[in-house]
């Protein structure tokens, strides 16, 4: 009771007061003059949080709701004023990335029941949505989403123009091909929902400050150990910067930068008087993503907005202020969004509009909220950047962000919305403000897969860029690192970007069957100069010692040898999948996918010990890495290098330092990450042209040519190779991917994930990773699958696919994915064997339909390596790899 009374004290607001209850927008945008602060703030706390909005809010409700009680909330204005007051308040489950759908469903499910826990109104409805598709590509999108919420228990249905308009009278259906219906879908009052998080933070133990700013929060070591407020300091052990548009700037205020890619832009939305005949509170919200409006029932009324094509950023220069007041009315501007709203819905036609609302919305670089700790600075934790979606995932986040902290880990895969997903080369206010331009039109654009952001590009590039580019590169972009994905033949000049924009079989497919064509019997050059490269050295034993406790293989080895090896968490789930090489008895060298870049740094570094004798350096720059693929690889390499080439001389996962050409110093590895012959050679970049020119020269009387990675991926995915980042994550161990020969459990000496990995051996696992053969589908006239889609066994959902390709040799889809075995009454997760795998009838499920696949636990033996018709395809032979 004290602590609910104090709390009463200092922000002056009143959860229980029907005059709190009843406060209207237009008195929380009053101006914010200086209040006396009547309770000092605490010397010390465990956590302090910066932002009272929704996600603030949230993160104090779950981190309390956990047991942690040593929290103070601060909020520089007041609770909830400044993006969450703003928010339309529509909380929607239709999310195409699965962890986002994951926490707008628990989102939905956490608002409804919050009013009848805290006592504080949150206006929840649950109304449902209605999303337009206008187009059959926009349908077919939707229809793969309407596939991931069912899977999920979450009612769902495609339904037709006429259904549509039965369920919203308004919506004019003219120009309509389908719909999708969530009837689950809800509307709420986000600043109350905020308050009621707030009140229930508070109630179990959390401190509450309005009118307090933090100025910078202090590190030392590498580690949290105070905030500095404009009322004075407090130490504390965590800081979570909640603090919304403002949280790229709070984050470069202290003396270590912490590095939060968001920006904001001017989003609108009108709010009318109510009809005539005042609209039914319980009418579903209608989203029309090819108009790029949204509309809601309000009051009688409607709230309607939208993502314009052309937005306008705003405070690039760093412009703040504390709560967030209305700002400039541009007619102008939303007049295409109006327009779109009355095509929609033309009986609004005579509708009187009360007020043209604009407010701030912060966007990230690729449209996917920031959540996670920094890579700097432990302790230190961010959750920002909801791309207009605060109120859908503000529960969900808050509750990952909590589990995170207290654990170590969330509940679930949050790797697409880690922090460490970005570097520092994301943070420039060019990048991130022609980036947000980009970005928020693209929040109602089609997105189908393959597509890839046109701002922010040749920002890193390989030494080989311009050379690449001039033989007819096509660029896709990971990490800000340029990457080809094929290359168009001179002459053939089909591949516009439309073009390649579509769900079914793309215009690239036969110039990549080219590729792998050429992979397979002569030799291809593949550049993947963007994988992370990092060094491990020592004076004595340390780098050995640090790195087999850090690794699950034995990277005791020779020198010269090459170890593929996870870098397991205490779960016994994939940190990293990597390969190291042994260059000397106390000297490594490290390759990992290129989005490790930061997030392997962050790990090795806070584990490695702290001794000045032990370097760990990022060499990522310093090579370029030029991949050869295929069997005549051998014969291009050895007249190159005047060096015998073969596997007698030099075997598989063998690493040497050669002289090709006049190059010295070219680290060559006999790997290719597809299961090809071939060798991959990390060539110091002063001498990249050069090597590269050499090897194309040489390599002409072989068939020589230039691959991307599209034909990688098609390679690796029929070999059943795992990516991490796409089939590998943080909650996969290698007893689950059939990778138990890349774990050696007695190795002589304990390794992080080793107990887990030892109780899976002796219990079994509760998902495998399995290779599926789509059968009975059309390459040329059906749906292609991608990644993400439902599989069935015995019709039965168990699992997703998380990479999919077709390949060219068995001239069938390919997709790849983990199987569950849930019980049936139950639903308990239950041991899958391989009896359980092999035993099965397997479907997968693409935009709704079902096609069969043959499961496989073990990729095709080498008698598939010529092509062959399909009929004389036998799909029961494998071995292992």
């Amino acid at each position: 009771a004290r602590m609910f009374l104090r709390l009463l004290s200092d922000i002056q607001w009143r959860a229980a007061n029907p005059k709190w209850r009843g406060m209207t927008s237009s008195r929380r945008s009053t101006s914010t003059t200086a209040e006396p602060h009547p309770v000092s703030l605490p010397a010390q706390a465990q956590v302090v949080i910066c932002g009272g909005g929704i996600t603030g809010t949230s993160v104090a409700y779950h981190l309390s709701k956990m047991g942690w009680k040593d929290i103070v909330l601060l909020e520089q204005g007041r609770l909830a004023a400044g993006t969450t007051r703003f928010c339309a308040g529509i909380v929607s489950t239709a999310r195409p990335m699965s962890i986002e759908l994951k926490m707008a469903h628990y989102s939905n499910k956490l608002y409804e029941q919050l009013e009848q826990e805290t006592g504080v109104p949150t206006g929840y409805t649950k109304t449902g949505s209605i999303s337009l598709a206008q187009t059959q590509d926009r349908l077919i999108s939707l229809k793969r989403i309407a596939s991931s919420l069912n899977v999920m228990g979450i009612p769902c249905e495609i339904i037709t123009p006429k259904e549509a308009v039965q369920l919203h009278p308004l919506i004019n259906i003219h120009d309509l091909v389908g719909a999708m219906y969530v009837p689950e879908d809800a509307l709420v009052t986000s600043a109350n929902v905020s308050l009621a998080l707030a009140t229930a933070a508070s109630r179990n133990g959390v401190q509450i400050h309005e009118r307090t700013s933090v100025s910078h929060v202090t590190v030392q070591k590498g580690r949290v150990t105070g905030v500095e407020t404009d009322r004075g300091r407090i130490q504390c052990q965590y800081f979570v910067n909640c603090a919304g548009q403002w949280a790229y700037e709070l984050g470069h205020s202290g003396e270590e930068p912490v590095h939060i890619p968001l920006h904001a832009c001017e989003h609108f939305y009108l709010l009318t008087h109510p009809l005539t005949e005042p609209l039914s509170s319980s009418l579903p919200t209608v989203v029309d993503p090819d108009g790029r409006i949204y509309v809601r029932n309000w009051q009688g009324g409607i709230l309607s907005g939208g993502f314009e094509k052309n937005p306008k950023p705003l405070f690039t220069e760093g412009r703040n202020q504390l709560e967030i007041q209305n700002l400039q009315e541009d007619w102008d501007h939303f007049g295409p969004l109006l327009s779109a709203l009355l095509r929609r819905m033309p009986g609004l036609e005579a509708l009187q509009i009360m007020q043209l609302v604009n407010c701030p919305e912060s966007f990230t670089p690729d449209m996917r909220c920031i959540m996670g700790e920094s890579p700097t600075a432990r302790g230190y934790f961010v959750l920002a950047g909801m791309n207009s979606a605060g109120i859908s995932y503000g529960g969900g986040a808050g509750k990952y962000l909590a589990e995170w902290m207290v654990n170590g880990y969330p509940s679930d895969n949050v790797w697409p919305l880690d922090l460490k997903r970005f570097g520092t080369l994301q943070s420039s206010r060019t990048f991130l403000r022609h980036r947000v331009m980009e970005v928020m039109p693209l929040m109602c654009d089609l997105k189908v897969p393959r597509w890839d952001f046109q701002t922010g590009r040749q920002l890193r590039t390989s030494p080989l860029y311009d050379r690449l580019d001039a033989q007819g590169a096509r660029w896709m972009e990971k990490h800000g690192f340029e990457r080809v994905k094929y290359f168009v033949p001179p002459g053939n000049d089909l591949l516009d970007l439309g073009h390649s924009k579509t769900f079914y079989k793309p215009d690239w497919f036969d110039i990549v069957g080219a590729e792998v064509k050429c992979c397979k019997e002569a030799v291809c050059v593949i550049d993947m100069s963007s994988f992370t490269k990092f060094e491990i050295s020592s004076t004595g034993d340390q780098a050995l010692e640090s790195l087999q406790y850090l690794f699950s293989n034995d990277l005791d080895v020779p020198v010269g040898h090459v170890v593929h090896t996870g870098m397991l968490n205490e779960k016994g789930g994939y940190e990293n999948d990597c390969s190291i090489a042994r260059l000397s008895k106390r000297s490594f060298f490290m390759i990992s996918p290129t989005d490790q870049q930061v997030h392997c740094w962050a790990w090795l570094k806070n584990r490695l010990p702290d001794d000045s004798n032990l370097t760990l350096e990022d060499v990522t720059w310093k090579y370029t890495a030029l991949n050869l693929i295929g069997p005549r690889a051998v014969d291009v390499l050895s007249e190159l290098s005047y060096a015998p080439m073969t596997a007698e001389h030099f075997p598989s996962l063998f690493c040497k330092e050669m002289s090709v050409g006049y190059a010295n110093g070219i680290r060559v590895m006999s790997i290719t990450h597809t299961g090809e012959p071939g060798f991959v050679l990390y060539i110091p970049i002063e001498y990249a042209l050069h090597v590269y020119n050499e090897v194309m020269n040489m390599g002409q009387k072989y068939g020589i040519r230039n691959a991307g990675y599209y034909a990688l991926r098609s390679l690796r995915i029929e070999k059943f190779f795992a990516f991490w980042g796409q089939d590998l994550d943080a909650f996969t161990t290698p007893m689950e991917c059939g990778r138990e020969f890349q774990v050696k459990l007695e190795k002589g000496m304990d390794f992080v994930g080793q107990e887990a990995l030892l109780e899976q051996k002796q219990n079994g696992v509760y998902k495998r990773f399995t290779m599926f053969i789509l059968e009975d589908h059309d390459t040329d006239m059906d749906l292609w699958p991608w990644w993400g889609e439902p599989i069935f066994r015995n019709g039965r959902y168990v699992g997703k696919t998380t990479s999919s390709a077709y390949s060219y040799t068995l001239e069938r889809h390919v997709c790849l994915g983990f199987v569950h075995n849930f019980d049936e009454k139950t639903g308990e997760e239950l041991v899958v064997t391989t009896d359980f795998i092999n035993q099965g009838e397997y479907e997968i499920d693409i935009a709704g339909q079902r096609f069969q696949a043959k499961a496989k636990l073990y990729p095709f033996s080498s008698l598939f390596t010529q092509r062959r018709r399909k009929d004389e395809v036998e799909l029961s032979g494998y071995q292992r790899e």
